[in-house]
């Protein structure tokens, strides 16, 4: 089946320029189905275009009735964005139910084109998900409750765990609609996102050699891999490692430190005069948990490195509302790993 010129319902700013948002509909309705949640979608320079799914179905529009359309669906929705205005603009995409799935092929296909994802209620495309493809590009992710499907939680397992994405998780009771307080929750996380970009550009993605990292040379992988945290905010790891925080401490350039004002009690704020930051008003680089585990301002380079090699997960609002190589770094295990989670600190 040829498919033909694309139907698109457009608001917002008609700039070339002006990052633009895709949004992906679910199947069985049209472009149309999506614009009544724009009141909580952000206003002001950005552009929105809705496509309508290419195939005709007995209600509405589909995007594939088997997933062996899926690619094809992908190339036709990149050939049409690569149309769209500024090569170089900003596009993220915002999906629905299987809209999720088109957006996770065209992520999977081409993680460089797009700044950031809205996925609300759907699951990823069956088949491989790599390790690692969407380093550097901000997720929001909505759930429901109900939806305790394998596709549901492998979709929430690989992009918390594996994907290497920044994710921010937002759950409700249900999925039978889009309620205000996820379509609130996710607008006001896209406007944090288009704010970044406007305030920061986009993140660079991995593209170079493996970091060379002070006092280790090449990062070595973290045995068991990266661990698992909280789901929602602060982001703390759910299980702990072995009672070396304050040895940890003693390894570090403690020179100049304060009380942290966020975190549980007792954890300290390392400060600098060099970036990057943790929380750019205070000077804070990185802090340290009672438990051993650190947050750190990393350069995005070698936070995507860490990440990659199990030894730091992506703080869930990193390129959002900070700064886009904050990581989670686990705490150590044992004598081996206090060494390098020092000199992963201390860079």
């Amino acid at each position: 089946m040829t498919l033909g010129e694309p139907m698109v319902a457009r608001w917002g700013s008609e700039h070339p320029a002006a990052p633009l948002v895709v949004v992906v509909h679910g199947n069985g309705t049209s472009e149309h189905s999506m614009i009544e949640i724009s009141p909580w979608l952000p206003h002001g320079p950005v552009a929105y275009a809705a496509v309508r799914a290419p195939r005709p179905a007995a209600r509405g529009f589909t995007w594939f009735t088997d997933e062996s359309e899926l690619a094809s669906t992908v190339d036709w929705l990149l050939g049409w964005l690569g149309g769209e205005g500024d090569p170089d603009r900003s596009v993220l995409l915002l999906a629905f139910r299987t809209g999720v799935t088109v957006a996770g092929a065209l992520l999977l296909a081409a993680p460089e084109r797009f700044s950031g994802a809205v996925l609300l209620h759907g699951a990823l495309p069956a088949g491989e998900l790599p390790s690692g493809a969407l380093r550097g590009v901000p997720v929001f992710l909505a759930e429901a409750t109900e939806e305790g499907t394998d596709p549901a939680a492998r979709t929430r397992h690989w992009l918390r765990r594996e994907s290497g994405a920044p994710v921010r998780l937002a759950r409700t009771a249900s999925a039978a609609q889009l309620a205000g307080e996820i379509v609130g929750a996710a607008g006001g996380w896209l406007g944090d996102r288009l704010d970044h970009l406007h305030a920061h550009g986009e993140n660079p993605l991995p593209d170079g050699p493996e970091a060379d990292w002070p006092g280790l040379g090449r990062l070595p992988a973290r045995a068991g891999g990266p661990p698992d945290t909280t789901t929602d905010l602060p982001q703390l790891p759910v299980a702990c490692g072995a009672d070396l925080s304050d040895a940890l401490w003693e390894r570090l350039d403690t020179r100049d430190w304060a009380p942290a004002a966020i975190g549980p009690p007792g954890t300290r704020s390392l400060l600098s005069d060099r970036g990057p930051y943790v929380d750019p008003a205070t000077r804070e680089r990185a802090h340290l948990h009672p438990d051993g585990s650190v947050h750190v301002a990393l350069p995005p380079a070698w936070a995507y490195d860490a990440v990659a090699k199990g030894w730091a997960v992506p703080h869930p609002l990193a390129g959002v509302r900070l700064d886009a190589g904050v990581v989670l770094v686990p705490a150590p295990r044992d004598r081996r790993e206090l060494e390098i989670v020092a000199a992963l600190v201390s860079r």
